[in-house]
């Protein structure tokens, strides 16, 4: 039988385990706010990223923000023995997801692994969340930090040959966020689809791990970071790289949210848009066959192999390409109705643009007592939003803006 409890009408439930998730956690339990945060610490990036991937980021930007200092990268490191990495170094996922659960047991202790079911608005205010063990409790304020969850894109095209199960490592295709080991599809062909990071170092870990692989992309070519140059630079460092754009959106978030509509929008599509880390190059570029400037026409299964049918942009040629598996890596695109826990008339009241939330300056939505972060939060606030160094910026925000909401 369920359990029901009135909880407390200041609660303020935080969904989600992540960075994002556990850092606003930590900043508003700051705050002196009674604070439930709910999830399986790290789970995306434990168990939906690739065993050798490297964060895109450099180690300064790659810091779960806290209200007081000694929480970084570099203090777990100190902390278990661990050598920090510096400057351009490459940091390893494994060794993300082991300080995002040292971070987790030192800055969020209170975090709870049960998982949310239902979140629901209360007539007279506030809300109703239902939790997987029974119990259901009311909270003034909810922040939804539930990272990329539900949110993993495959085009329509591709998606003609799936099965009632849908994407699966064991079927004709599937989404990178689906594997954990690209070893598992070692010895077998696979084509690759898309031209960002997840593509290309997909690509090249199932390279490594002994798969064929070829990788198709609809860019007119594949784009690799510049290398990092050390001393004097005409463009201001930002913490994904040289330029002036960058240096601008990670250092004022808050303006984005004045541009227009459709320049926010295309800006989050475009910065930062499909490329490969500078370290990538050496592994990707030449190593394998790739197809670029290429639209999918079709895709077909023939007995225990997959056929993909694209056009080339130029010559409007037809081409096959055969193999045993297709790799959708086409990244990630915000949609609310596949967030699970939003109660369907709650999630029918959220005014959106593009598909994201639309945030007011406090990041809220138009429902009142609900925040979003994270990705949800990149058509307000810019493409730095979907890195780990938009945690500082995201929490304080909305750390201060429930405080005054219940003072």
């Amino acid at each position: 039988m369920s359990q029901f409890s009135s909880g407390s009408s200041r609660t303020v439930a935080v969904i989600g385990a992540g960075p994002y998730g556990l850092s606003v956690a930590a900043h508003l339990r700051a705050t002196g706010l009674a604070v439930r945060a709910f999830g399986d610490p790290m789970y995306s990036w434990r168990d939906t990223m690739p065993v050798g991937m490297n964060l895109k980021s450099t180690p300064d930007a790659s810091n779960i923000s806290a209200p007081t200092a000694g929480y970084g990268l570099d203090d777990y490191c100190r902390a278990n023995g661990e050598t920090a990495p510096t400057g351009h170094d490459r940091v390893p996922v494994e060794l993300f997801v082991r300080y995002g659960q040292w971070f987790q047991q030192q800055a969020v202790p209170f975090l709870e692994s049960e998982r949310v079911l239902s979140v629901r608005q209360n007539l007279g205010g506030g809300f109703r969340l239902e939790l997987e063990g029974g119990e259901a409790f009311d909270a003034a304020a909810v922040v939804v930090a539930s990272g990329l969850t539900g949110f993993a894109h495959i085009p329509g095209m591709l998606r003609t040959v799936l099965g009632a199960d849908g994407p699966s490592p064991d079927g004709p295709l599937s989404h990178t966020s689906q594997h954990r080991d690209m070893a598992a599809l070692a010895g077998r062909s696979v084509i690759v689809v898309g031209a960002g990071q997840s593509a290309l170092e997909g690509a090249a870990l199932l390279h490594e791990a002994g798969a064929q692989v070829e990788l198709v992309a609809r860019t007119p070519r594949v784009r690799f970071g510049a290398a990092p140059a050390y001393g004097l630079r005409w463009q201001p460092e930002s913490p994904m790289g040289a330029a002036w754009s960058l240096w601008t959106m990670a250092r004022y978030p808050q303006s984005f949210r004045t541009l227009p509509v459709q320049a926010r929008l295309q800006l989050v599509k475009r910065v930062l848009g499909p490329s490969g880390a500078w370290w990538l190059r050496a592994r990707a570029d030449g190593v394998f066959p790739v197809h670029t400037g290429q639209s999918l026409r079709g895709i077909r299964c023939e007995g225990d192999k997959v056929v993909l049918i694209t056009e080339d942009h130029d010559s409007h040629a037809t081409r096959e390409h055969t193999a045993d598996h297709v790799l959708s890596a086409t990244g990630y695109r915000v949609d609310l109705s596949a967030v699970p826990f939003l109660a369907p008339e709650l999630r029918g009241r959220i005014a959106r643009v593009g598909g994201f939330p639309e945030l007011d300056a406090g990041m809220a939505a138009s429902v009142p007592g609900l925040w979003f972060t994270g990705l949800p939060a990149a058509a307000s606030f810019g493409p730095f939003m979907r890195f780990v160094c938009g945690t500082d910026f995201a929490s304080t925000r909305i750390a201060e803006a429930v405080r005054a909401r219940l003072a």
